[in-house]
């Protein structure tokens, strides 16, 4: 598999070639579905909880009497059938949303991932990373002679690199990573992958 590759003038200068054990794995909807649903469970915190019978404030005192008034009988105004009562079976804090996924899946979904972007043209390697300036005006200059449509954009660095985050960190449509630390639910969520060939070299060499 090979992906063009650019400078930071935005101009092609050649193809960078990949290993086709990594970028050029058959796509499989299901496990890339698998995984990315098992990382979003991975990653939600049970917000929501309501209170049951026993929790609700007040309903000591039984409202009326259990015969003689003709209604139906009740114990407490804090009954689930009540307003301002209980839940039966509301979501509580207590849930645990995770859910277990294997090593060589989630792998397997990221090779299946970067496959699809390389295939279509929208992962692009970038020659180097390094601005005269770490300055934003600068990375976005760059990213408006790329000849793709920049509406989402994930930045996967050679390693770790402070004045590229510094230049990226107001744009909000762009995400910065390392290359070694993508996943595959980064890669859904964006349009356009650009990445440093040493990091895509390193990344290469962990999925193989």
């Amino acid at each position: 598999m090979k992906v063009k590759m650019y400078n930071l003038e935005g101009k092609e200068i050649g193809e960078l070639e990949l290993s086709d054990a990594v970028f050029g794995v058959k796509i499989k909807p299901s496990v890339v579905h698998e995984v990315a649903v098992a990382m979003a469970n991975n990653q939600r915190e049970p917000w929501a909880d309501t209170k049951g019978k026993g929790e609700v404030a007040g309903g000591g005192k039984k409202p009326w009497q259990q015969k003689g008034t003709g209604r139906a009988r009740h114990g407490s105004i804090r009954s689930p059938i009540w307003k301002g009562g209980g839940v039966v079976f509301g979501p509580k804090t207590e849930r645990n949303y995770k859910t277990k996924i294997n090593k060589k899946t989630r792998r397997l979904a990221l090779k299946m991932l970067l496959s699809d972007r390389a295939g279509a043209g929208v992962l692009l390697a970038v020659e180097s990373f390094n601005f005269a300036e770490p300055k934003t005006k600068l990375f976005a200059k760059f990213l408006k002679v790329l000849p793709l449509p920049t509406k989402k954009v994930l930045v996967l660095a050679d390693g770790k690199d402070e004045n590229l985050l510094r230049a990226t960190n107001n744009l909000q449509k762009v995400k910065t990573m390392r290359a070694e630390d993508v996943s595959a639910l980064d890669i859904l969520n964006v349009g356009l992958v650009l990445a440093g060939k040493d990091g895509l070299k390193k990344l290469e060499n962990i999925l193989k």
